[in-house]
């Protein structure tokens, strides 16, 4: 490995939770599965099993030297970066730096994924209130309280032109802010619908599935785009691709308790695995990834959560990290979400849910 832009430096962590985040994203930018770093462990001589690694990744203390010597020369370190490595992890160790520190927000936490961050800053469009465009009501010309009747005594009561004139150019402008007032409550009620209409989708687009078990395509609803792997990498990185492609890898939905479930994979090349999310969850852009199940590092168990409309009609079904260490999140597509390939992240969960929203079509 040679050091670059997305290369992890240790020398940026300053408490041991941090310096396990930048393990793991070593490993996730190495691209290598657990078995697949004993294997290059053993070949060097050094021991390395898959499951000392998956728990050494879960915790928030620092690794042994020698089990940390042992992963990072797996990952495909240089000595250099071996020996920075081992200096950090000294010198975190003398100090006894157990998470006193702040996290450092302007910290590169997770190298390997280069998405964009999601905007966190939304405003909730159903929020704003439509009636405060419209301003007072229009004064009425000539009919102010005391006004005395026009004419004399005997004298039929008659509006001068002048004044009719300024009762009709109010009336226009009175039905003109009324126009106003409802177009603006029609945008609202589009915004908070999702920008799809009252039916929360384009039209001709498929109605959002609900999950069960068995064998599903996850489709992004709203959309013609389904999530897959890239083929011919190993990251287990998971896209939205169009759902014309091949089920690359083909997922199914197995529940693993009240209200629970887990995605499971069958990859072509690795076998079954599961889809999740590294590090516990504690990178807050974490990838969400396919990987091989049962990584106690990961967090493979989430809540398909419905989303509606006032309506109450469900527009889709959000997918939630349970047990995430950055709590209020969702899978989320990030980037260009009208771009194939776009990737799919833990980010937090925003009021109109974009990019959040999944149905589980079942596969033929």
């Amino acid at each position: 490995m040679t050091p670059g832009r997305h290369t992890p430096d240790p020398r940026e962590a300053r408490t041991p939770a941090e310096f396990l985040a930048r393990l793991q994203a070593l490993k996730d930018r190495s691209g290598l599965t657990y078995r697949e770093l004993s294997a290059r462990a053993e070949a060097r001589g050094d021991v390395l099993p898959r499951s000392t690694v998956a728990n050494m990744l879960a915790r928030a203390t620092l690794p042994r030297e020698e089990l940390l010597t042992a992963f990072v020369r797996a990952c495909g370190a240089t000595p250099d970066e071996l020996a920075e490595w081992r200096t950090v992890r000294t010198e975190l160790a003398g100090r006894g730096a157990y998470g006193t520190a702040d996290a450092d927000p302007d910290a590169d936490t997770d190298p390997d994924t280069d998405a964009a961050e999601p905007d966190t800053a939304r405003t909730d469009p159903s929020d704003a209130d439509p009636a405060e465009t419209a301003g007072p009501p229009p004064a009425w010309p000539g009919h102010e309280a005391g006004a005395a009747p026009q004419g004399g005594p005997g004298t039929p009561s008659r509006t001068p032109p002048a004044t009719s004139s300024r009762i009709r150019r109010a009336l226009v402008a009175a039905v003109a802010v009324a126009g106003l007032v409802l177009a603006g409550v029609s945008v609202v009620a589009l915004l908070r619908d999702g920008g799809t209409g009252r039916a929360g989708r384009p039209p001709g687009t498929p109605a959002a599935v609900a999950p069960a078990v068995g064998d599903v395509r996850i489709r992004v609803t709203g959309t013609d785009f389904c999530l897959a792997e890239r083929r011919g990498t190993r990251t287990g990185q998971v896209h939205q691709v169009p759902c014309a492609e091949p089920d690359f890898p083909r997922y199914s939905l197995a529940t693993v308790g009240t209200g629970r479930w887990r995605i499971v994979s069958d990859h072509p090349d690795f076998g079954p695995g599961c889809s999740g999310i590294p590090s516990g969850g504690r990178i807050p852009d974490s990838a969400y990834e396919d990987s091989e199940c049962g990584d106690p590092s990961r967090v493979e168990a989430f809540a398909l959560e419905p989303y509606g409309t006032s309506e109450g009609a469900v527009r889709g079904y959000r997918i939630v990290p349970v047990g995430s260490a950055t709590p209020g999140t969702c899978v989320t597509v990030v980037g260009d979400r009208e771009a194939a390939w776009a990737k799919l992240a833990q980010a937090p969960c925003t009021p109109d849910a974009a990019g959040q929203l999944f149905s589980f079509d079942r596969r033929d």
